[in-house]
């Protein structure tokens, strides 16, 4: 049985890189969910627009919590698939995100009273194309770390 002696200083470096992927990990589920919940959510809202303030979720109704959603979402795909992207170096993700955001921007950018429609259908494939950038990241650097790392052989 042929074991590989690790140093004690590839030992010590070795669990920052766990943890920052695995926090990556979390991050790109995390937006993940969210973004497929502002798909959700801007399907379901025009057919629960008048129930939302007798239950006391008026709010999620209101253009600006859909625009600091929006903004919030941009941001976080930006920096988990921009930093992810960086080690390994596949595009695939980043050509999810980039039209997912800029059909959510433009989605919010749109006039919601006169153009229910356009907006509904841009902010949910944006919020669709998003989430999958999310999955495509993660799946593209599970691969990353599972082609680049040695395991010790049991």
């Amino acid at each position: 049985m042929d074991m590989q002696v690790i140093p004690a200083t590839a030992r010590r470096s070795a669990a920052p890189a766990a943890t920052r992927r695995r926090l990556a990990g979390a991050v790109d589920r995390l937006g993940a969910t969210a973004s497929l919940l502002c798909a959700v959510h801007c399907a379901l809202l025009p057919f629960v627009l008048a129930l939302l303030p007798l239950v006391g979720l008026g709010f999620l109704a209101g253009h600006t919590f859909e625009r600091v959603f929006v903004a919030c979402a941009a941001a976080l795909a930006s920096a988990s698939i921009l930093a992810a992207y960086l080690r390994h170096r596949r595009p695939q993700a980043l050509l999810l995100m980039v039209p997912g955001i800029v059909l959510l921007l433009f989605g919010v950018a749109v006039n919601i009273d006169v153009h229910v429609l356009v907006h509904t259908v841009a902010v949910v494939c944006g919020g669709v194309l998003v989430a999958g950038a999310h999955v495509t990241n993660l799946v593209l650097a599970h691969r990353h770390c599972a082609t680049t790392h040695v395991h010790a052989a049991a």
